[in-house]
């Protein structure tokens, strides 16, 4: 998943920027966002079915690289029309949070620390900054999972519980909030396991979150705790279904499995996968363009 470089502030950035139309606009900004790491990436309408897709980095880009990713995605016309560029000194991060409104998710409101004095009111406000790793809750995959948890809480109050890419720590600190009980968070990713832990403090739920570094779910710690009432696995295709076994090996019977990070063309591939590890369809959602399936031992 997408996140800002750590270095991001006081820094010259740089960017790509490409004038597409309305479907191909947000195909490449879900699919950047989802294939490069430290950068910002947005899209915006600048006249009625005319977008632009600009994408922000710390450093300089490999520009072959992501010229080719971007020909992948939307074709050679589009890559050849990237344009390139450098923007002044300044903390491009907070400035692209700046604009994020609050997003509602059933009970849950995602907000950053600029919209606190919004968030008073909601049910369960989760202040979330994502200058270091991916889950605003802007995003239709983590959207979609929250969504999906709430749910899930109208019928069931699972008590153990188990965040795989936990990204921002947002699903796992929205599951401690809403349950007050304890969570298991893990992520490939150092950086993103330091900026959970630094939201969970800030959302008060540090001290019912185990934040884990690590890869896949092979680790003692995530392992010991089994089996799981409740599984996020807000990922991509090929990692879930390479966890498909594994994973499935950690529920509990009549468990819940949240997956996400799935194009719709996508989800039948992840149900197959998760089928033959006896695992049920519950609910299939789509939110702006991603797919959230909820399963079931």
């Amino acid at each position: 998943m997408n996140s800002a470089h750590p270095n991001a502030l006081d820094k010259a950035a740089s960017y790509a920027r490409v004038a597409t139309d309305t479907a191909t606009a947000r195909r490449l900004a879900d699919l950047l966002a989802e294939h490069l790491e430290y950068v910002s990436v947005s899209a915006f309408e600048v006249t009625e079915g005319q977008w632009d897709v600009e994408i922000h980095s710390a450093d300089a880009f490999d520009r072959k690289k992501l010229t080719s990713l971007v020909a992948d995605i939307a074709g050679d016309a589009t890559a050849k029309a990237l344009a390139f560029g450098t923007v002044e000194t300044r903390d491009w991060v907070a400035a692209s949070l700046e604009g994020l409104a609050p997003v509602e998710a059933g009970r849950f409101l995602i907000h950053g620390s600029h919209d606190r004095a919004r968030a008073k009111n909601a049910r369960i406000p989760i202040e979330i900054e994502a200058a270091l790793a991916f889950g605003t809750g802007h995003h239709g995959t983590t959207r979609g999972c929250l969504v999906a948890l709430d749910l899930l809480l109208r019928a069931r109050k699972p008590k153990h519980i188990l965040d795989v890419g936990t990204g921002t720590g947002v699903l796992a600190i929205a599951a401690a909030a809403a349950l007050h009980t304890r969570v298991i968070a893990s992520d490939i990713d150092k950086v993103s396991v330091i900026v959970a832990r630094e939201n969970a403090r800030l959302n008060r739920t540090a001290a019912l979150i185990a934040f884990v570094h690590a890869q896949g779910v092979a680790a003692h710690a995530l392992r010991a705790p089994s089996p799981y009432d409740l599984i996020f696995a807000n990922i991509i295709l090929t990692p879930l279904k390479q966890l498909a076994a594994p994973l499935s090996k950690l529920l509990a019977r009549n468990g819940r499995m949240v997956l996400s990070g799935l194009l719709p063309s996508h989800a039948n591939a992840a149900l197959s996968a998760y089928r033959m590890q006896g695992l049920a369809l519950e609910r299939k959602m789509t939110l702006d363009g991603w797919c959230t399936l909820i399963l079931r031992r």
